[in-house]
Order: C-alpha cells, then sequence, then structure tokens
C-alpha cells in the first residue's frame, strides 16, 4: 500500500511526566509517514522543558495557547494538520510500535472512516493491570456501528485514527462539551462511514492517575445525556424505537448498579427510569427490588459469640 501520511494530535494538560515517553512511543513507529501536532493547552508545569528537546525533529510541531479545554486543543491540533488521515493521542498514553503499520491499511476501503484498537491497561507507575470489559457494548464492533455505538463508547480514543474527510463532512469536537468529546464525534462519522478495528491491544492506556478527567463522574453523566439527545435530535430515524429505548434501560441500570454502593437514593431513582423506559425489563425490577433490600434491611453487625 502506498501509506498516506498521518497526523497525529497531542494535547496535553500538565502532563509533562508522561510527555517524553508518548512523543517517543510515537517517533519509534515501524512506519515514518507521519508528523506530530503537540499542543499544550495551557500546563501550568514544567511541559515547555520536557518538549525542548524533541523541537529539532521536523516532524514535531510543537503549539502553545491558553487553557480552553480538550476539545479546544484537539480542533487546534486538527486545524494545524495536514495529513489525510488524524490520529488522536493523549499525552499519558503510548502507542505499541506497530500500531500505524497494522491499522493504515484498512482505511484501503474508502467507506472506512475510523480505525481502532484494543487496548492494554498500565497505572501511573506503568505498572500492567488486569482490566477485563464485561458489557457486551465495550467490545470491539466493525461496520456500521451507530446502533451499538449509541449503547456505549467501545472506541479506546488514543488507539484511533480517522479519515480526515470524515472530520471535513461532520465537524470538529463540539467545544460545548466537557466530557466525551470521541464518543460524540464518532456517533456523528457513523452516521455516514463504516469503522474498523485491529484485533490487538496496540495502546497502552494509563488509568487511575491524579487529573484524569473520566473519575468525574457527574459530569460524565451529564455529557453523556446531553450527547444522547444530541444525536437523536440531529439523526431522526437513524435509530429504532426499541433501540433507542434499550439503550436508555442500559445506561439507567449501568448508573443504578454504580450507585447502589454509593447512595440508594440514587441508585433508586436510575432502576426507575429503567422501568418507566421498559415496564417489562427484568433486570430493572430485579435491580430495583435488590436495591430496596439494601435501604429496608438495616445491616447487623457480625458476631463472634
Amino acid at each position: 500500500m502506498n501509506w498516506e501520511k498521518c497526523s497525529v494530535i497531542i494535547t496535553c494538560y500538565n502532563y509533562a511526566k508522561y510527555l517524553p515517553d508518548c512523543i517517543e512511543s510515537v517517533l519509534r513507529q515501524s512506519i515514518t509517514n507521519f508528523e506530530i501536532i503537540i499542543v499544550n493547552d495551557g500546563s501550568t508545569d514544567n511541559t515547555d522543558e520536557v518538549i525542548r528537546p524533541f523541537l529539532d525533529n521536523v516532524k514535531i510541531k510543537y503549539i502553545r495557547q491558553a487553557n480552553a479545554g480538550q476539545a479546544n486543543a484537539k480542533n487546534t491540533g486538527i486545524s494545524h494538520s495536514d495529513g489525510e488521515f488524524i490520529a488522536f493521542l493523549d499525552a499519558d498514553d503510548l502507542w505499541e510500535t506497530t500500531k500505524l503499520q497494522k491499522q493504515m491499511p484498512l482505511f484501503i476501503n474508502s467507506q472506512v472512516g475510523v480505525v481502532y484498537s484494543k487496548a492494554r491497561y498500565i497505572d501511573e507507575d506503568g505498572k500492567a493491570l488486569s482490566i477485563e470489559l464485561k458489557s457486551n457494548y465495550l467490545k470491539p464492533h466493525a461496520g456500521e456501528v451507530t446502533r451499538d455505538l449509541f449503547f456505549d463508547n467501545f472506541i479506546p480514543f488514543s488507539s484511533s485514527i480517522v479519515r480526515r474527510e470524515c472530520i471535513e463532512r461532520v465537524g470538529g469536537f463540539d467545544e460545548t462539551l466537557k466530557m466525551g468529546i470521541d464518543w460524540d464525534l464518532w456517533l456523528r462519522i457513523s452516521v455516514h462511514y463504516l469503522f474498523q478495528f485491529v484485533d490487538e491491544p496496540l495502546l497502552i492506556y494509563r488509568v487511575g492517575h491524579t487529573g484524569q478527567m473520566s473519575k468525574d463522574l457527574e459530569s460524565r453523566q451529564a455529557c453523556s445525556d446531553r450527547i444522547m439527545v444530541k444525536f437523536l435530535v440531529q439523526n431522526p430515524g437513524a435509530l429504532t424505537d426499541k433501540t433507542i429505548r434499550d439503550a436508555y434501560v442500559y445506561t439507567y441500570l449501568n448508573r443504578g448498579y454504580y450507585f447502589r454502593s454509593q447512595d440508594i437514593r440514587t441508585s433508586l431513582k436510575y432502576y426507575i427510569k429503567a422501568i418507566v423506559s421498559n415496564p417489562i425489563h427484568l433486570e430493572a425490577w430485579k435491580g430495583l427490588i435488590k436495591t430496596s433490600l439494601i435501604k429496608l434491611v438495616p445491616h447487623r453487625k457480625s458476631s463472634n459469640t
């Protein structure tokens, strides 16, 4: 295949400690037709210092801006790129050496707009973690993915490569969203293009460290609600009524289960929402009953006598 140029967008905010390894993981790629655009989104740490040794590399563009949020920073990176394809990599994540080599050939089909891969997980210090994604909706899907994608975002962001044409057609990241900006973009693209994936963990995804936005549960849920409503308003008829109903039940069941150990009242609220969405959904009724019993039956201290 005649490799087309890929622009790698790395955005960072106070991730100086991870940035050098991140950049090196791109520079070590087994194919070389790429550029790297690094956007420093108003960092207050020593990002400028750690980036300095890389600035002599002709493949690297470095952009500094006042803090404007991740969506704006990524859009800035896109606007300064010139590749036919755009790859995204968060500054705390890493790539396997063969990532571009294994993903780029899948774009040979002109209908494919996004190619992604599986991920493996590490902690703050780089130690391997064993994390299993149990939901069927978090497993990889290919082809026409709108229905599955509406249930959940199964695409590891830093594994994604996007055909530039897709962004030119549907627009970039929504800067009014604090979180879930990738899910929102994938949904918009999925209406017009096919998705493909490499069934290997070509992304090394770092979890659990300070500053990771995915920890902000309340904001994440609010943004998720906005994204779902926005998609339905902008794409009437893209999904069946049953799919929409089932997706909301899935969302409410997940939240009910999560809050069962955190906040019983909130847990009950979401199980009730699930039942309202689908009154004959057995798991919703089971969740409501189980959570109600937890609230009604006081905890007893165990006795050794």
